[in-house]
């Protein structure tokens, strides 16, 4: 009978795809981890894996396995979650994703709120682009994540946490009224200061802008908006900045921002979980958390 020891093995082993490392990983001796792949091949009757000199590659039944044997240990885990929700709501560990668009903005607001009201919970932060994290989620490697909602996913559930308005962020001018609101006409595409590729704040930033002249192939993909922010101050063109990083971001006197007309462009962040957890309890808790101290902090609620 194959154990759920095996099945970790064998993740661990198509993840990393090197034998000393995913022994590393599960924290055993490499012959140990080589022994219990070869009992379960032996126990399947098929393959698993390729064996190089200095690393593996998985058979097409090998991957097979694998995709199986993930689902399986999602749902032990999911098992496990269960039963420790049942005894104390949003206690031991709790792997949360959160995009670089929020997280350094909104990260030192609720971890103390959550540390205070919930001393029990292990919370494990990992800061990565939606559709990665998305991914990591809807595999079980982590538990929830908060991005800009909506999701299209029928796996996925999702609830609102706050809107998140968008400034337009330029460099200061004397004969700039910072009063005066702006309007998606007023932007010039090609002036426009996005981050990279992959980012949902740079899709939401054109997404606004449709109907403009697409940014030139030579505008700057930036990896962070500090950099953007930079740029902005530079007088290298504007960028819209959500307005939760703007306390953080403007602390340069040569940046100017300035709101939008009505209807002002805005995104709204949510938290994000699988249908199938059986954490509903837990998510419910942290909401009523998150929410209490996005909306002291001055956010703007939503829901």
């Amino acid at each position: 009978m194959i154990s759920l020891r095996q099945l970790r093995y064998l993740e661990a082993l198509a993840t990393h795809l090197h034998f000393r490392k995913a022994a590393d990983a599960v924290n055993v001796s490499q012959p140990a981890l080589s022994m219990q792949i070869k009992d379960m091949e032996a126990e399947l009757g098929v393959q698993l894996v390729e064996r190089q000199p200095n690393m593996v590659r998985l058979t097409r039944e090998g991957e097979e396995v694998v995709t199986r044997a993930r689902k399986i240990l999602t749902d032990v885990r999911d098992l496990m979650d269960y039963a420790k929700q049942m005894s104390s709501p949003l206690s031991g560990p709790l792997r949360l994703g959160i995009i670089p668009s929020i997280a350094p903005y909104l990260l030192p607001r609720i971890l103390p709120a959550l540390a205070t009201s919930h001393p029990e919970l292990q919370l494990t932060i990992r800061e990565t682009l939606t559709e990665p994290m998305t991914q990591e989620l809807l595999a079980g490697d982590l538990d929830a994540i908060i991005i800009a909602l909506p999701v299209f996913n029928a796996g996925l559930a999702s609830e609102p946490l706050f809107t998140d308005r968008f400034l337009l962020a330029r460099q200061a001018d004397p004969d700039l009224d910072p009063r005066k609101r702006v309007r998606a006409s007023d932007l010039n595409a090609q002036n426009m200061l996005l981050l990279e590729e992959g980012h949902c704040l740079r899709d939401q930033a054109l997404n606004y802008c449709q109907g403009l002249p697409a940014p030139g192939k030579n505008a700057l993909g930036a990896t962070s908006l500090a950099t953007v922010m930079q740029m902005v101050a530079a007088g290298y063109g504007v960028t819209l900045l959500p307005e939760i990083c703007a306390e953080v971001e403007v602390r340069d006197e040569r940046v100017l921002l300035q709101r939008f007309q009505d209807p002002q462009p805005a995104r709204t962040v949510g938290l994000v979980w699988r249908k199938s957890s059986p954490r509903k309890q837990d998510f419910e808790t942290l909401l009523e958390t998150l929410r209490t101290t996005v909306s002291e902090a001055g956010c703007r609620m939503v829901g």
